[in-house]
């Protein structure tokens, strides 16, 4: 598993002050994807337990509202690496209000027809789902870059076995 970036402080992606990381490697191909050079899987640093152990120090900070993963695409890396650094941040995260955001262009019907896609979002909590759709592109929204995207709560969904869609509560 591969990264590009380890924003410690990061007020773009998420309510909050969060700390983001960015994966690498992509099959999506969005028409003019804002992180183009993210797409290659071979692009970036090793994804280790140093870099795991940096993400929870970060995360523990007063002023971190939570951990956003995106890239890339996050549902796309090895299933069992990622999920083992989401269970560490899980259990060093004392602070319920420490959310986990990821970014996917999977849409959330997608992920749950796949079992490994679902581990991994099991432990997050918001999702914002769908691929970057140039001609959908609204500057105004909060979080997203296109109107078919949506800011889904992920435990609340899981839990009533329909969309928690949340986008016009964020």
């Amino acid at each position: 598993m591969k990264y590009a970036q380890i924003r410690h402080y990061d007020i773009s992606n998420g309510l909050g002050i969060r700390t983001s990381v960015f994966f690498t490697g992509c099959t999506h191909n969005c028409y003019n994807c804002f992180n183009k050079e993210y797409q290659d899987f071979s692009y970036g640093k090793e994804f280790t337990q140093k870099e795991i152990d940096l993400i929870i120090k970060y995360i523990k900070e007063d002023e971190v509202s939570g951990l956003t993963l995106l890239g890339g695409e996050p549902l796309q890396q090895n299933v069992d690496e990622m999920c083992n650094f989401l269970s560490q941040v899980r259990k060093a995260s004392d602070d319920v209000n420490k959310k986990i955001w990821i970014y996917s262009g999977y849409t959330y019907e997608e992920i749950l027809e796949d079992s490994e896609k679902t581990k991994i979002i099991s432990y997050c909590d918001i999702l914002v789902d769908g691929r970057y759709v140039e001609i959908l592109k609204n500057l105004r929204l909060k979080f997203r870059g296109s109107t078919n995207q949506r800011i889904i709560d992920i435990q609340q969904s899981l839990k009533m076995g329909k969309i928690i869609d949340i986008s016009d509560y964020i």
